[in-house]
C-alpha cells in the first residue's frame, strides 16, 4: 500500500513532528496512522501500555493519542506517566461517543483534550495541529518569572510569592497545555481576567486571539446574535453576514467574564456550543 500527503493538510516544513497512537483496535489504528502520514507526520503505533512505554523510552514524541481501554492498561495510566516523565509531551484521549466521565477523568489527569469515537477526521487534524503548537512552544514560557508590563503599565503577571500564588501558578501552567474549557472562580477584583489572559499567553493558541467579553453588559435581544453570529437577512437590519464572538476567537481564546449573569436558556446554549464545539449562526440552518 502506498501512502501519500494530502497537501491540503501537509503542516509546514521543517522538524518532521513524531506521533505516537495507542490503540488495540487495529482498523482505528490503520486509520489514524493513515491520516496523520497525511499531514506529513512520522508516527508510530502500539497495541498495548507496554509497547507504548517502551516506543516513549526511545523516541521524543510531539504528541500522544491513547485509546482509553487498553489490553494491559488504562489510559489514565498512560497520561499519568507521561505527564510524569515526559511532560512536553502533550497526551489526547479517545473515549467512546458521550463518555463524559471519561474526558473529565481524562483531563484531571492531565490530558491536552480527547477526541470521542467515532473519531472524526476534520477533529483529528484540529487537535493535532494545536498539540503540535503546543509541543514546540518555548520552555522559557513560565508564569513564575519576573512580572512584566503591557504598555500602558498592565502587568501580565501575577504578583506575590505564596504558597496559595505559587499554587495559582502551578494551575495556570497546567491548564495552559490543555484544550479542556477553564472555570476561573474568585471575588471581584482578584484577577479572573489576568489568570485567564496567562493561560492563553502560555498555550499553543498564545498566537491566536483574546477575546474577552462582559457577559453581563449584552443586551437579552442581542446575545444569541453576539455569540453565534448571524446571516444575511437573519432578521431586520441583517445588511450581512457577521462572525460572533465565538468564530473571532478561533484559534485562540474566548473568556466569558460574568457567565453567571446571563439567563438560564443563553447558559444552555453556551453550554452546547462548548460541549459540541460547533455552533449555528442566527439565520442559519447548518452547524
Amino acid at each position: 500500500m502506498k501512502v501519500t500527503a494530502d497537501d491540503d493538510n501537509r503542516l509546514p516544513p521543517g522538524r518532521t513532528p513524531r506521533v505516537l497512537v495507542v490503540d488495540d483496535e487495529e482498523s482505528l489504528r490503520e486509520l489514524l496512522e493513515l491520516t496523520l502520514v497525511g499531514m506529513g507526520l512520522d508516527v508510530d503505533v502500539a497495541e498495548d501500555l507496554s509497547t507504548a512505554r517502551a516506543l516513549l523510552e526511545r523516541y521524543r514524541y510531539s504528541l500522544c493519542l491513547t485509546d482509553m481501554r487498553l489490553p494491559d492498561g488504562n489510559g489514565l495510566d498512560l497520561v499519568r506517566l507521561i505527564n510524569s516523565q515526559w511532560r512536553d509531551t502533550p497526551v489526547a484521549v479517545i473515549t467512546a461517543y458521550a463518555s463524559a466521565e471519561n474526558a473529565v477523568a481524562a483531563l484531571k489527569a492531565g490530558a491536552f483534550d480527547y477526541l470521542n469515537k467515532p473519531v472524526g477526521l476534520d477533529a483529528l487534524r484540529a487537535l493535532v495541529r494545536s498539540a503540535l503548537k503546543l509541543s514546540d512552544a518555548p520552555a522559557t514560557k513560565n508564569p513564575v518569572t519576573p512580572p512584566t508590563a503591557q504598555p500602558g503599565g498592565k502587568s501580565t503577571r501575577l504578583l506575590g510569592t505564596s504558597p496559595a500564588i505559587d499554587a495559582v501558578r502551578a494551575s495556570i501552567a497546567r491548564m495552559a497545555r490543555s484544550m479542556a474549557p477553564v472555570h476561573v472562580t474568585g471575588e471581584s477584583g482578584s484577577g479572573k481576567e489576568l489568570a485567564a489572559r496567562l493561560i492563553h499567553q502560555l498555550s499553543g493558541r498564545a498566537e491566536g486571539p483574546f477575546i474577552a467579553v462582559n457577559c453581563g453588559a449584552i443586551p437579552e435581544n442581542l446575545m444569541e446574535s453576539e455569540f453565534f453570529g448571524y446571516r444575511k437577512g437573519a432578521f431586520t437590519g441583517a445588511d450581512s453576514d457577521r462572525i460572533g464572538f465565538f468564530m473571532a476567537a478561533n484559534g485562540g481564546t474566548l473568556f466569558l467574564d460574568e457567565v453567571a449573569d446571563l439567563p438560564l436558556a443563553m447558559q444552555v446554549k453556551l453550554l452546547r456550543a462548548i460541549q459540541e464545539k460547533r455552533i449555528r449562526k442566527v439565520g442559519a440552518v447548518t452547524e
